[in-house]
């Protein structure tokens, strides 16, 4: 299904209908298969005849959602996994060993940031952390044993944009793979393999569930780096998508375009109301002049996401005020639900830093993350103005 647009593969790819001629794709809640002899039992495992063996690393379901992402991505490969952070974890347990190098933005999600530095330190891979915008660090960075280059972008809370085909420059240049999270942006906004990106993650519980029913990840890329090392990390380690929760991320792309049309729609009308609230000091969204990667969020991204962040007049206690004001907003550190969040990112996503890093990166205590849902924008609007009224 090469010849059709994204949005027609989001539906129709990666599943074949079984012999009941569903027109929903089937879930196969199994753990093992069942052989027609002993030989082509041990053809399965030897790899010989291709086919279901165990759900810890085949299955139909989980299949057909790992097909139908790499289209969308323009990947070769997938492999789906239980979590985001476990895709990240596979991701450099399978293409990194001990003595290896990582240069990585310092703008990415907390938990992923003490993933690096407390655990992955322990088996003798260094890390070096650089701005996420500025190029010259990034290249003073690297050393002769880097291996990988990693980010998220748009950046989590600040939404700050990294120059993907400068990255991937760079990184070929010192022989080393750009790895890069998509997960805010999804393949409907933004696809980094076309932009030089050699491998693309996933948390499939925020943008891809939509509706913050299921925890999972995915990664993709080329058939030799993610359908064979990826993939016999997943097979032998074991963190392994749910055969129902695959299910669930099938269904969520098939509505993923439309929902992240309406998500970006409602964030730019947000954002735009926010600049002229007397209580807000400084809001950060791509999709604003104002932002300071502006045109390069135009080159990159066809829309500027659904995360709104924004620093209000106070610290935490305005802040707080603000939060616990809303009546309809959920209040949650999730994000990509089809339901408004919101959240105090030092407190919770990124409490687990340590404070003066926190102050480098712009995590302050007056700032506050606005993941946009579908309701109803005015009142989004009137519920945040509720608080941020109490505070002008």
């Amino acid at each position: 299904m090469n010849s059709f647009d994204l949005e027609t593969l989001a539906i129709r790819e990666g599943y074949e209908q079984t012999p009941e001629q569903e027109n929903s794709e089937a879930i196969f809640p199994t753990s093992s298969f069942r052989y027609q002899s002993a030989a082509q039992a041990a053809a399965r495992f030897s790899g010989e005849e291709t086919g279901n063996i165990y759900s810890r690393f085949t299955n139909p379901t989980v299949r057909a959602f790992e097909n139908r992402l790499a289209a969308m991505e323009g990947g070769e490969s997938c492999v789906a996994t239980a979590s985001g952070m476990s895709a990240i974890l596979a991701t450099f347990m399978s293409l990194l060993e001990a003595g290896d190098h990582i240069v990585s933005s310092q703008s990415i999600f907390g938990t992923t940031k003490v993933l690096l530095t407390k655990y992955l330190t322990r088996f003798g891979i260094g890390i070096t952390f650089v701005s996420q915008t500025d190029l010259t660090e990034w290249q003073g960075a690297v050393k002769p044993n880097t291996k990988a280059f990693f980010l998220e972008t748009p950046s989590n809370p600040l939404t700050e944009i990294a120059d993907l085909e400068a990255l991937s420059q760079l990184a070929k240049q010192h022989d080393s793979l750009l790895i890069v999270d998509n997960c805010f942006c999804t393949p409907i906004l933004q696809r980094p393999l076309e932009q030089g990106a050699d491998i693309v993650i996933h948390s499939a519980t925020k943008f891809i569930d939509g509706q913050g029913r299921a925890v999972g990840g995915a990664v993709v890329g080329s058939a030799d780096l993610v359908g064979e090392e990826i993939y016999g990390f997943m097979r032998t380690a074991g963190p392994t998508m749910s055969t129902f929760n695959a299910w669930i991320f099938l269904k969520g792309l098939e509505t993923l375009s439309v929902r992240m049309k309406a998500h970006c729609e409602n964030a730019m009308q947000l954002s735009q109301w926010l600049v002229e609230h007397p209580a807000v000091d400084e809001v950060f969204y791509p999709g604003l002049e104002s932002h300071p990667q502006y045109e390069l969020g135009l080159k990159q991204m066809s829309a500027g996401g659904g995360l709104v962040s924004f620093k209000i007049r106070g610290g935490q206690d305005e802040a707080w005020q603000v939060i616990d004001n809303t009546k309809m907003l959920s209040i949650t550190a999730n994000l990509g639900d089809v339901k408004t969040s919101i959240t105090h990112p030092a407190t919770t996503t990124h409490s687990r830093i340590e404070p003066e890093i926190k102050l480098a990166t712009g995590i302050s205590d007056n700032l506050i993350r606005i993941s946009v849902g579908l309701e109803s924008i005015e009142d989004i609007k009137k519920d945040l103005a509720a608080g941020l009224n109490k505070i002008v």
